[in-house]
């Protein structure tokens, strides 16, 4: 084998500065465009994006070459950058600065793709699993 064989699934959640909200329904497209470009650009395979309007969820792929603390960096600062410099929101428009990260077993994929594409009527009908809705981790005991 020349090239090493991964199979990195990384679910990212991360929310909208002090939770507001601020996410319509108008700019999630746009953002979420900016996001897959990204997650392009790195080699990332963007496998599932969803949120309401404080904070969002993805579902990526990532190949060996890219930390994921490198990833979640070039998405959150791409899309505030748009948002602020191009969309012309007339509010500074910021990401938290945390984010939590869980790695995917590739069978567990599905479900989570499924979790996050249905964001919007999880929240709606208070079904979300609570683990994964946080925008931060606390450390283990231990750690």
């Amino acid at each position: 084998m020349r090239e090493p064989y991964t199979q990195l699934y990384i679910h990212l959640v991360w929310a909208t500065w002090d939770r507001m909200p601020v996410l319509t329904e108008a700019l999630r497209p746009r953002i979420y465009g900016c996001i897959r470009e990204q997650c392009e650009m790195l080699n990332a395979k963007l496998i599932a994006i969803g949120g309401t309007d404080n904070h969002l969820h993805t579902l990526v792929r990532i190949p060996s070459t890219v930390a994921v603390a490198a990833l979640v960096k070039q998405m959150k600062g791409a899309s505030s950058h748009l948002v602020n410099h191009e969309l012309g929101v007339s509010d500074a428009f910021k990401w938290q600065g945390a984010y939590a990260a869980f790695s995917v077993s590739k069978s567990l994929g599905p479900a989570v793709r499924s979790y996050i594409l249905r964001q919007a009527e999880h929240h709606r009908e208070g079904t979300t699993e609570k683990d994964l809705e946080i925008a931060w981790v606390e450390k283990e005991p231990g750690e």
